[in-house]
C-alpha cells in the first residue's frame, strides 16, 4: 500500500510539471498533504502514540489543510489565476521531471545505501527536491516558488521515512517551524511585490531600481 501512496505522490510531480493554472498547484499540494499522511501512518505504526499523534497532526492539519488554505488566500487577494508563461514549455518540463524520476530511481539502485535504507521512499523523496528545485528554477511568479518549496519540504519530509520508522519528532517539527515561517514571510512579500508588479512575476524585479 506504500508503494501505491508513493507513486501516486510521483504522479503529483508529473501532474505539476503541465499545471499552469494556480487553484490547481495548491490542490496539488492538498493531494501531497493526504498521500504523505497515509504513508506516515503505514510506516510509523509502531511509533508511540505521542509522536505519532504529532506527525500526523503535521501532515494532515498543516501540510493538506494549513499551508494550502494560506497560499491560495494569497492568491486570491492578489488576484493571481495562472502562472505567467515558464521559461520551459510544458511537454518540456514534463519530460524533465520524468527523467528526473527515472534517473534517481536507476542511480539509487547503483549507488551505496544501508540495508535499512528504503529504496521507494528515497527514489520519491529525492524526486520531489529535485523536481521542486526545477519548478523554482523555471516558473516566474513568486507565490508559485512558495508552492515549489513546499514540495521539496515534502520530499524532505519523505525521505526522513527512508531509514525506517524511527524519525526524531523534534527534528522533524524543527523542519515544519523553517517551513511554516518561510511561508508567512514569503506570503508578506508576495503582497508587496504584487503591488509593485501587479501580478507577482519576478520577472518585473529586474526593473526595480535602487
Amino acid at each position: 500500500m506504500n508503494t501505491i501512496l508513493l507513486i501516486g505522490f510521483m504522479i503529483t510531480l508529473l501532474y505539476f510539471a503541465v499545471a499552469n493554472r494556480m487553484m490547481t498547484c495548491v490542490s496539488i499540494l492538498v493531494i501531497q498533504g493526504l498521500l504523505i499522511c497515509g504513508v506516515a501512518i503505514l510506516s510509523l505504526h509502531e511509533m508511540n502514540l505521542l509522536n505519532l499523534g504529532i506527525i500526523l497532526l503535521e501532515t494532515l492539519i498543516v501540510k493538506a489543510t494549513l499551508m494550502p488554505f494560506f497560499i491560495r488566500r494569497v492568491i486570491i487577494k492578489n488576484k493571481i489565476t495562472r502562472e505567467t508563461e515558464p521559461s520551459v514549455s510544458n511537454s518540456v518540463s514534463l519530460a524533465i521531471v520524468s527523467a528526473i524520476v527515472v534517473l534517481t530511481y536507476v542511480a539509487s539502485h547503483y549507488m551505496p545505501h544501508p540495508d535499512s535504507l528504503n529504496i521507494t521512499y528515497f527514489v520519491t523523496a529525492l524526486s520531489a527536491i529535485l523536481s521542486g528545485l526545477y519548478f523554482v528554477a523555471t516558473r516566474r511568479k513568486v507565490i508559485t516558488h512558495v508552492i515549489c518549496y513546499v514540495i521539496v519540504e515534502n520530499g524532505a519530509f519523505i525521505l526522513s521515512l527512508a531509514n525506517g520508522s524511527e524519525m526524531p519528532a523534534m527534528v522533524n517539527l524543527g523542519v515544519l517551524l523553517d517551513v511554516l515561517v518561510s511561508v508567512f514571510l514569503l506570503g508578506i512579500f508576495i503582497n508587496k511585490v504584487g503591488d509593485v508588479t501587479g501580478d507577482g512575476d519576478v520577472s518585473g524585479l529586474t526593473n526595480l531600481k535602487d
